[in-house]
């Protein structure tokens, strides 16, 4: 059974940092792309950032610049450096994984940010 489990949400002002991870279980971890994706309130959820099995990185416009991804193999995990974060950045953050790049086949539960102005 795969698990996908995400932690560090929270609130935080705009301006601050947060660090969000992710636990897999369940998948042979390092032959996954892992993603991240954010659903704001009465919006579709999108994706904000991706990392191949190679290390190979993808952001959002959005976030260019502000979010870094990154994984460990060896802990079955992947996180998101989040920088600068402004309100437009508040929504409820996904991991997700799956054997190639697009829409993923496995979503944890989310994390909640919140950004206050």
């Amino acid at each position: 059974q795969v698990q996908l489990v995400e932690s560090g949400g929270g609130l935080v002002q705009a301006g601050g940092s947060l660090r969000l991870s992710c636990a897999a279980s369940g998948i042979i971890f390092e032959t996954y792309v892992m993603n991240w994706y954010r659903q704001a309130p009465g919006k579709q959820r999108d994706l904000v950032a991706y990392i191949t099995r190679s290390g190979t990185t993808n952001y959002a416009d959005s976030v260019k610049g502000r979010f870094t991804i990154s994984r460990d193999n060896a802990k079955k995990s992947v996180y998101l450096q989040m920088n600068s974060l402004k309100p437009e950045d508040t929504a409820r953050y996904y991991c997700t994984a799956d054997p190639q790049l697009g829409w993923p086949r496995h979503w944890g539960q989310g994390t909640q940010v919140t950004v206050s102005s």
